[in-house]
């Protein structure tokens, strides 16, 4: 969560205001949803959590690993996306003379997706079948902290692939305790999500 803030200074105006959208493109490729099964069904076979039939834990291992470097690919991206809305909400905000020096930083925004997001926003995820977005958004920020781009399959060990998602989420923890930064929810600010295409006809029927 949030680290201690200063108190918030009060606002000239209680009207919410709206920051830009976190728009999501798509990140994976035709290969990448069945890979993905491949490896849960691996990783519960390795658990004992399903017969391996014919397959032996070498081979479960490495349908394992393939999976879970699909699953960093996609994150990834994901953090891109969320890095690029969380510059654009700063933006927004040092253009604010109310909140320019209200302690509103980066952390703020990635706190509040993560641990708090608007009602509306959570019910889009859900919507959308997307499970548990508190763990995807940690872990793509997390990756997005220490990683300009994707990395090759060989640039990275099994053990961090195959433990990725550990890693990713001491990152997250790592960053958001590096400053002291307000906590969004002192503040009347609101935001939505959509998916790249979702948004761009909604652009298209605007400019219609």
């Amino acid at each position: 969560m949030s680290a201690a803030s200063p108190a918030p200074q009060s606002l000239s105006s209680n009207a919410r205001k709206m920051l830009p959208p976190l728009i999501l493109h798509p990140f994976s490729d035709s290969n990448g949803p069945g890979k993905l099964m491949e490896s849960s069904r691996a990783s519960m076979m390795l658990q004992g959590l399903l017969p391996s039939g014919d397959q032996d834990r070498s081979e479960l291992d490495r349908t394992l690993l393939h999976g879970r470097y699909q699953e960093i690919r996609m994150l990834f991206y994901v953090g891109r996306d969320i890095n690029r809305w969380i510059d654009q909400c700063m933006d927004f905000i040092v253009r604010q003379p109310e909140l320019r020096e209200a302690g509103i930083r980066p952390q703020s925004f990635a706190a509040q997706l993560v641990h708090n997001p608007p009602a509306a926003v959570e019910a889009k995820l859900k919507k959308w079948q997307v499970g548990d977005f508190r763990a995807i958004f940690t872990r793509a920020l997390g990756l997005n902290a220490v990683l300009a781009d994707v990395p090759p399959r060989e640039m990275l060990t099994d053990d961090f692939i195959r433990n990725y998602y550990r890693f990713a989420d001491q990152i997250f923890q790592c960053t958001q305790s590096q400053v002291t930064f307000a906590n969004l929810n002192d503040f009347p600010l609101d935001f939505d999500i959509f998916a790249s295409g979702e948004y761009s006809r909604m652009l298209e029927r605007q400019w219609s």
